[in-house]
């Protein structure tokens, strides 16, 4: 198994950790070329997400990823991933990839000094350690997503088939519960 990680911007290294400590090979993406190589599943990490959003765009890689998102290719956005997933964005007017059928609100608990960190239970993983930084939430989520964690009412985690999204930042906590998760939607989207 190979996960490829969008190494744009952001903070795409701490997943690559996260997922050697797993045991998993992984591969930056950062121009066409790079999918060429063969893999199972991609994580769009945290950062800013219209930065990350154009460079897909002039680095030709949005249509290619986006095309293999919407055949089934498993993917796992944190935080600016969540939104460049999200169909809808309440506060903003453009959208990226848009591949999950979730409404989430960018920025949306203020700016720097609005991150925090708690821990929270979530679905098939039980209490979590969640560290949000200018992170979005997910106002409402569509069609056959599934609700997999909430912070104080607002939803943090979601599911939609093989696309997988977090407000937060796991791969800035020691906790591998998240990553664990993903590499298990990847095992079986590969059965």
């Amino acid at each position: 198994m190979q996960i490829g990680i969008l190494a744009l911007q952001g903070a795409f290294i701490e997943h690559e950790e996260m997922l050697a400590q797993l045991g998993i090979a992984s591969f930056e993406i950062r121009q066409k070329r790079d999918l060429n190589q063969p893999f199972d599943g991609l994580i769009i990490p945290g950062g800013e997400s219209t930065v990350q959003g154009k460079l897909l765009r002039e680095l030709h890689l949005f249509e290619p990823l986006k095309a293999q998102i919407q055949e089934g290719l498993p993917v796992f956005g944190t935080c600016a991933g969540l939104l460049l997933l999200a169909k809808h964005i309440e506060n903003d007017g453009h959208t990226h990839l848009a591949t999950m059928d979730i409404t989430a609100v960018r920025n949306a608990y203020g700016r720097q000094l609005g991150s925090f960190y708690t821990q929270e239970t979530c679905t098939g993983m039980g209490k979590i350690p969640m560290t949000f930084i200018r992170a979005p939430y997910i106002k409402n989520v569509h069609s056959d997503t599934v609700i997999l964690a909430q912070v104080n009412g607002k939803i943090v985690a979601a599911q939609q088939k093989n696309q997988l999204v977090t407000a937060f930042h796991p791969e800035l906590c020691q906790d591998l519960s998240m990553h664990k998760y993903f590499i298990e939607m990847v095992e079986k989207a590969g059965k």
